[in-house]
Order: C-alpha cells, then sequence, then structure tokens
C-alpha cells in the first residue's frame, strides 16, 4: 500500500460508526467450541484437540477467567470469534524459552502488562520497591519485568522473529506518544519504538482488536491496517495528500499573514511500512533485540531530527494551528503534527503543549490523527476507539467467564481476585477529567453502560458459580459508581464538545444527571433470591450525586455499612482547580445529605475522605489549610496518598513542565508550584498525617519557616505539640530516609540507592 492509495479516500475506519462486535465472520476453528478455561500449556492445547495457537496472549497478571481481568475478556472475545487463544501468564524473561511454551501463534502475539502498569505495580510514589503484587499467586512480589511490555514485546520477537506483535493494555495506552517517566525521571519516546511492536492498540481495545484480528485471519499483513481507530503505528512517513495541521510551537507570532509552503516533500517510499519498520537497534537490524528491555544504541536524546533519504517525495499541505479555523481544508483528511520527541524531550513547556493537545482530542467524534516524530520515524495515532453501544458491552460481559483463577494456581490466593469476585462491573469511562487520573486517557470520557439484565444476570452467576459466596455483592459500580447510563442529551453537541471535564468548572447543563436508572438497578439488585446485601465500593462523584437526593437516601439508607468512601482529594481551591475537582462546598452539601439520611434510616455511618499531598500546584502553606481543616472536622487519616506521576495525565505534565495545560501554554506563562524534592513530599504527606508523632518534628520546623509558631502548642486552636526533649526530635525526613528506597530505575529496570534523587536531577 503506497501512500497516495492511502490518501485516495477518507479512511473508512475513522467514519463515526462501527461494525459491531458480534458481527464479525466466525473464523473456522470456532469448530474446537469453548475452551473451559483458555490454555496456558500444550498438554491443556492437547486436551482441546489443537496443534496450534491462533492468537497468544502474553501477561504480566495471573491469568484469572473474570471479566475485570483484561486478558481474560480480550481472550474470551477473540474465541467467540472462532480464535484458538493461549495464555502465557507472568513468563520468566531471562530468555525466550517460555515465549515458545504454545508454540508459534498463526496470526499475533498480544502482549499486555496487565491490569495495573508494572511499574506503579512495583514502586511507591517515593521510589520504594513494594513487597507484594497483588496480581500474583500468593501476591509474590517480582514476577514481572519493570516496563513489562517491552520486555515481554523484545522475548517474543526472540522467539518468533517474524510473528506480528500487537501490544495494549493500560500500560501501552498510556506510552502512546512521548511521555514523561517518573522512575526515571526523563521523557521518554513512545512505547512503540521501544518494544519493537507492529501496533499498539490503546483504551479498551476490543473493537479495534475485533477488528484487526478479522483483518489479520483474511490475508491482511498488520502494516494494511494503518487507519484502524483506537491505535498507533509507527510509519516512516505521513499519508499524501492530507492536511497537516502544525502544533509544534506554542508562541506563534501575534499576526501570521500568509501560510508557509503548502508544498513539503516527505518520503512516499515507505509509507506502506508501519508497525513493521524496524525500530533502531543496536544492530541496526530492526527485530533482533534482546535483553530485559531495549538494548540503546543511541540515546533518546540523540537522535536526529532528519527526514527519510529519498528520492519520491510527495506533497503535504501544512496549515500552521492558529490558522486552522481560518483555511479551508478536508478536515477528515487531517492530522495534528505534535512537537517532535526530540523537542519535548529538552523543553518542557512544549512538553505541556502537546499533553494538553492530546487531552483535547479525546473526544472520538472529533478527535484527529495526531502524529508526533520520533528520530526518522512517525508515530501515528489514530482517532480514539468509538465507545461501545449497550448491547456490545452485554455481550463482552455475557461471554463464558469461569470467574475464578486458573486452576494451575492450585490454592493460592491472588489478592486482586478475592478484591473482586463478588464484585460488578457496569459501566466503563468517566467525563469528571480529573488531572491526577489515568481512566479518561484509557477508557475515555463517554460512559458505556451495560444493561440492567446483563448486570442482573451477573448477580445470579455470582450466587451460583463463586465459591463460598455469603450473600454480598461487595460493589456495583466501576471507574465511577454514579456515573451508570449519564451522557450527553445532545448527540449533535457531544459530536464537536472539546471540554475535558463534563463537570468542571461546572456541570454542563447538557449532561443527563437523572440517577434513576442507578435507583433502579440498586433495587432489582437487592431483590434477587440468595442476595443479602449490595455494597457500593467505587468512587463516588458526589458532585453529581446532590444533584438526586433520592439516589443519595436509596444508597445510605441501603448500600453503606457503616462507612462510605469519598474523595474530595483537598480544601483549597487553587489546589482543587489544578485536580479539575470540585469546591470542598460540594462536598460538605454531600456530607449534610448523608448524615440527614443516615439519622432517617436510624443508622450511624460515616464518610471516610481521601486526600492527596504533594499535588502540582499545591504548596506548603494549602497543605497547611488543609490540615487545619482536617482538624477542624476531626479527621486523623490512616492512610494517604502522595501525588503519582502516572504517564500521560495532564497532572504529570504539571509535574515535569510546572505549568498548567489546562490553560494555552506559553513560554511566560507563570509557572506553578510543584514539589519534587523527596523531602517537600513528604512534608507534605505529614501535613495530611498531623497527629502522627513521628511528623512533628519536620511539622514545626515548617510551622516555624511559614510564621505559624502559634499552630505549636498544648492548645485547643494548635495543630501539632510543642517539643518535649530533643531526644525526640529527628532530622528531617527522619528515620525514612534512611529506609530502602528504590531509587533512579534504570533502563534494565535495575535501582540503585540515591540520595533525595528529586533534588539531585537536572531542571
Amino acid at each position: 500500500m503506497s501512500s497516495n492509495s492511502e490518501s485516495a479516500h477518507y479512511p473508512q475506519r475513522h467514519e463515526d460508526s462501527a461494525r459491531k462486535l458480534f458481527s464479525y465472520p466466525k473464523y473456522w476453528a470456532e469448530c474446537y467450541g469453548t475452551a473451559q478455561y483458555l490454555p496456558m500449556s500444550r498438554a491443556e492445547m492437547d486436551a482441546l484437540g489443537w496443534d496450534s495457537c491462533d492468537i497468544i496472549i502474553v501477561t504480566a497478571d495471573a491469568y484469572v477467567d473474570h471479566p475485570s481481568f483484561g486478558m481474560a475478556v480480550v481472550g474470551r472475545m477473540l474465541e467467540a470469534m472462532g480464535f484458538r487463544v493461549g495464555i502465557i501468564s507472568q513468563p520468566k524473561w531471562d530468555s525466550s524459552e517460555e515465549f515458545t511454551a504454545l508454540g508459534k501463534p498463526n496470526l499475533f502475539f498480544g502482549v499486555t502488562g496487565g491490569n495495573m502498569d508494572s511499574l506503579i505495580n512495583r514502586y511507591t510514589a517515593d521510589l520504594r520497591i513494594r513487597s507484594d503484587d497483588a496480581y500474583t499467586p500468593g501476591a509474590e512480589a517480582g514476577k514481572r519485568p519493570d516496563r513489562s511490555v517491552i520486555v515481554y514485546s523484545q522475548r517474543c520477537r526472540e522467539a518468533y522473529y517474524d510473528t506480528p506483535i500487537v501490544i495494549g493494555g493500560i500500560e501501552a495506552s498510556l506510552r502512546r506518544i512521548a511521555q514523561y517517566d517518573y522512575w526515571s525521571d526523563k521523557v521518554r519516546r513512545s512505547i512503540l519504538i521501544d518494544s519493537n511492536a507492529d501496533i499498539l492498540l490503546y483504551g479498551n481495545a476490543e473493537r479495534a482488536l475485533a477488528e484487526l484480528a478479522y483483518e489479520v485471519s483474511t490475508g491482511k499483513s498488520v502494516s494494511e491496517c494503518w487507519d484502524l481507530r483506537g491505535t498507533a503505528m509507527v510509519r516512516s512517513s505521513v499519508p499524501a495528500g492530507w492536511t497537516e495541521i502544525d502544533s509544534t510551537r506554542i508562541d506563534w507570532p501575534a499576526a501570521i499573514d500568509k501560510l508557509p509552503n503548502p508544498y513539503d516533500f516527505h518520503d512516499s517510499t515507505k509509507a506502506d511500512i508501519s508497525g513493521s519498520t524496524p525500530a533502531c537497534s543496536d544492530s541496526g537490524q530492526g527485530h533482533g533485540n534482546t535483553g530485559g528491555e531495549r538494548a540503546e544504541g543511541k540515546s533518546e536524546e540523540g537522535e536526529k531530527e532528519s527526514g527519510d533519504n529519498t528520492n519520491d517525495a510527495v506533497p503535504l499541505r501544512i496549515i500552521p494551528l492558529p490558522l486552522q479555523r481560518k483555511t479551508e481544508f478536508d478536515s477528515r483528511l487531517s492530522y495534528i503534527r505534535l512537537p517532535s520527541f526530540n523537542k519535548v524531550v529538552n523543553d518542557p513547556a512544549l512538553y505541556a503543549h502537546a499533553s494538553r493537545v492530546l487531552h483535547q482530542e479525546a473526544n472520538p467524534y472529533n478527535g484527529k490523527v495526531l502524529v508526533q516524530k520520533h528520530g526518522n520515524q512517525e508515530v501515528w495515532v489514530n482517532p480514539p476507539p468509538l465507545p461501545l453501544e449497550t448491547e456490545e458491552m452485554d455481550w463482552v460481559f455475557d461471554l463464558p467467564f469461569q470467574r475464578r483463577p486458573h486452576p494451575a494456581y492450585g490454592n493460592a490466593r491472588i489478592p486482586a481476585y478475592d478484591m473482586i469476585k463478588t464484585s460488578v462491573n457496569i459501566m466503563r469511562g468517566c467525563f469528571g477529567g480529573c488531572t491526577f487520573c489515568s481512566i479518561t486517557e484509557h477508557e475515555g470520557r463517554i460512559i458505556q453502560s451495560r444493561s440492567e439484565d446483563s448486570i442482573l444476570r451477573e448477580i445470579e452467576k455470582i450466587r451460583d458459580q463463586v465459591p463460598g459466596f455469603t450473600g454480598t455483592i461487595s460493589d456495583l459500580g466501576g471507574p465511577t459508581a454514579n456515573m451508570y447510563k449519564l451522557n450527553c442529551s445532545s448527540p449533535k453537541i457531544q459530536e464537536t464538545c472539546k471540554r475535558l471535564s463534563c463537570v468542571y468548572p461546572n456541570i454542563c447543563k447538557h449532561l443527563n444527571t437523572d440517577h434513576s436508572p442507578t435507583t433502579q438497578l440498586y433495587r432489582k439488585a437487592r431483590q434477587i433470591d440468595g442476595v443479602k446485601r449490595v455494597a457500593i465500593a467505587s468512587g463516588l462523584r458526589y458532585d453529581l450525586a446532590i444533584r438526586d437526593p433520592e439516589y443519595v437516601e436509596e444508597l445510605v439508607t441501603h448500600h453503606v455499612g457503616g462507612y462510605l468512601k469519598i474523595a474530595p482529594e483537598h480544601s483549597e481551591d487553587k489546589t482543587l482547580a489544578k485536580m479539575m475537582k470540585p469546591s470542598i462546598s460540594a462536598y460538605d452539601e454531600f456530607k449534610k445529605m448523608f448524615d440527614r439520611f443516615s439519622r432517617k434510616a436510624g443508622k450511624e455511618q460515616y464518610l471516610i475522605p481521601y486526600f492527596i499531598a504533594a499535588h502540582p500546584g499545591c504548596d506548603e502553606e494549602e497543605m497547611l489549610n488543609l490540615s487545619l481543616w482536617l482538624k477542624e472536622h476531626k479527621f486523623k487519616p490512616d492512610q494517604v496518598q502522595t501525588f503519582y506521576p502516572s504517564p500521560m495525565a495532564l497532572a504529570t505534565a504539571m509535574y515535569y513542565s510546572e505549568r498548567n495545560p489546562l490553560e494555552k501554554v506559553r513560554y511566560k506563562s507563570e509557572k506553578i508550584t510543584v514539589a519534587k524534592d523527596l523531602d517537600q513530599r513528604r512534608l507534605q504527606k505529614a501535613f495530611l498525617r498531623y497527629h502522627d508523632a513521628k511528623n512533628w518534628p519536620m511539622l514545626r520546623e515548617a510551622l516555624r519557616r511559614l510564621g505559624r509558631e502559634d499552630l505549636i502548642g498544648n492548645s485547643a486552636r494548635a495543630l501539632i505539640p510543642a517539643a518535649e526533649n530533643n531526644t525526640t526530635r529527628t532530622s528531617r525526613g527522619g528515620a525514612a530516609r534512611k529506609s530502602g528506597k528504590a531509587g533512579n530505575v534504570g533502563k534494565t529496570g535495575r535501582t540503585r540507592s540515591t540520595t533525595n534523587r528529586r533534588s539531585q536531577s537536572k531542571r
């Protein structure tokens, strides 16, 4: 496929309609029927009568055949399409041996880091190594490599050089373009480059995966699926005939009198090479990478930004970003050029700008293709996937899950399974837009809801199939408990909307906030025979809940077991604005409603609020005010959270750049406060645990520095007591500074000890 043929028409797969998941012709292997469990060994394949697998999924999680585990969802979906699907779970990665255990897949490898990002799974926000892994039998730590997707992909390439590799899951989704990496404290290039994968599927990827599997099974190459929504590929050039919207700068001249030369010549000779383009490697052989993580012959910072050296060039029309609304062009045949990897790695302001653009293009109905140059290669990111319709969601959740771990694990406990085995996911997505959260980057902002009947059927399955079921459904929810069936009331407005949140800075007037479907669902769930109690454990969007007092009363009366977890995250408006969270007054209003309905129900119940320390934009004074708010309301948090910069989140862009991507980014934009030094982060966390005597020495120092010695002493208004003697005083950071700490996470995933890594980082 050449560039010119690619540009002959608007990509059909970008249209605002999609083929139903269950409508594809079945692959010939459907004759083998349904496996009790997807096989993890050749013996299991033999028992099923299989001589080979069509698709093999490599995952960093234990295989749990449950709809809350990604490998089970995509595996069962592919099985329903007629494919023979095998699972390689948590393989040893010191060689490619275990990656050959099921033989060579006929179509492709699917590689995922599991339900959690492998680095967040292993390291705390203070970069200490975690002692357990909830997605591993026996909670055993160390069963997955750092940057699992990269490592597994390279081992798959070693095992079967010419087999296509498809990467997906949250770890891949959040790294589809250049992204700040908290663990190495630098901007890393797209995971497509380092993994040497052929294609990346982002989000809940059923739709893209179904289309890809079908196309490949008919004989097409992965590179021919270059225009699949919800995917990204590495290309050597962009298609001919497309219009480029140049968004590589942030300080354009005040007035642009004329367009630049509309014909910029880009190479087209390799345009048909997408994910299979050999990524730069030490040997220069592309797919021949070895080692636990990609051996990088050239540093990421040292790659040259030159174009491809060929004589076959094609015209490309370029429009500066400020002129896109003043220029006529076919928007369907256009893409936005982001600042290149080489630019964002050295320019934090451009990084913040690129992050802002990515989030503005997150609406599947108007989002554009994004292109980012990495050296001589282009990372081509297609528009987000169209959300699943209710009947498709029902079909996915009705697949024949066993709802338990694979028998190979015996009686070993898998904590993540224990937590969700009696819970039900009723929806996907979140339109809240909280800047510190990765849900919207992964699942999207449009709510995808199951039907009531589908949910009730699953509750009955739990009752009948889950061993030891006691009659309690532990949760009816999803990313958010009370967004079920809440969507934009105007499809026309939704198609053009570019808001980052439907509820911030205010609840959009076009948003349907009627909770009655959720209230009705709760009532019907409680009536199912064998169900004694239905708890709600998912996070609650309280600014929405107060719009529907009937829902709050239903929740409080029947679904709160004494405590309800809720996340105001902070008390101060300045910090809340950087989080895109509602004012604390919304929490106060919800609490009044919660207390009133609890009294009416004759129950003594409490809210358990959650807060975040060291969020970008939050300084010591803001944390002090939060600490005083906690004291006033008699809260003494036991478990507190320090901001964790996950890849691609808007708050992560704030953290790295010290600029606010919620607003148009300029070089002269006022920088925001960011606590990067480990001592600063620990101090902010200490303000949340003001009642812990271990924190008093550093809090005393901070209060004196802030001129608030009046808060030290034994008076009723004091925050902490005065020091009794010098023997109890510790240095700032205390003993924690001496404890084991992960430090910098190197390229191989190994760690080295550091002292105050954040304060020594290059800025």
